[in-house]
């Protein structure tokens, strides 16, 4: 599509610090490593820090995912690999369960950004790679940044929600009490 323009959103201002861990699957080598420098630049961008970790491919990049969001401290994921379609349609099985798997994570309230490029050849993965071009590295760094953001935003205490005392009188919206 030339000529078409994309609108990104500038970076979120995030009151503390970011720590993010980076799962890269990095079969294609060099597409990996443009999508690293995205997306490390992006992260360092709001003054947040990172971790990488390399995994066989891109159906571990999930897993991976899950178990540092189970067992670690990290704020949020940055999830990178290449898919090039090849002759057969291992191919399609690899690009929907690796995103599937990222997005059931994503909707139990895992903030990451999914940057696993799913391509017909090895040219629009270095142009989408590029962090001087579209840069998907940086932009999935910028998606899990802006989650964090949000789940910052939202994540406060919400006040008298949830249990409470037997016994204890809560204000309704409409103004009535209920005990």
């Amino acid at each position: 599509m030339a000529g078409a323009s994309h609108y990104t959103l500038p970076l979120p201002e995030l009151d503390q610090p970011v720590k993010l861990l980076i799962v890269v699957a990095p079969y294609y080598r060099d597409i990996a490593d443009d999508l690293i420098a995205g997306a490390k630049a992006t992260i360092e961008a709001v003054g947040g820090n990172w971790e990488l970790i390399e995994v066989p491919g891109a159906l571990e990049v999930p897993a991976a995912v899950s178990t540092a969001w189970r067992m670690s401290n990290f704020d949020g994921f940055v999830a990178l690999g290449c898919v090039i379609r090849g002759e057969t349609t291992h191919y399609d099985t690899v690009c929907n369960d690796s995103s599937r798997g990222l997005t059931l994570l994503s909707l139990q309230g895992c903030c990451l950004g999914n940057g696993i490029l799913t391509v017909e050849n090895h040219e629009q993965a270095a142009v989408r790679a590029d962090p001087q071009d579209q840069n998907k590295g940086g932009g999935a760094a910028a998606a899990a940044l802006h989650l964090i953001a949000l789940q910052r935003r939202w994540g406060a205490p919400k006040g008298k929600i949830g249990f409470r005392p037997l016994g204890e009188t809560i204000q309704l919206a409409e103004g009535g009490d209920r005990a």
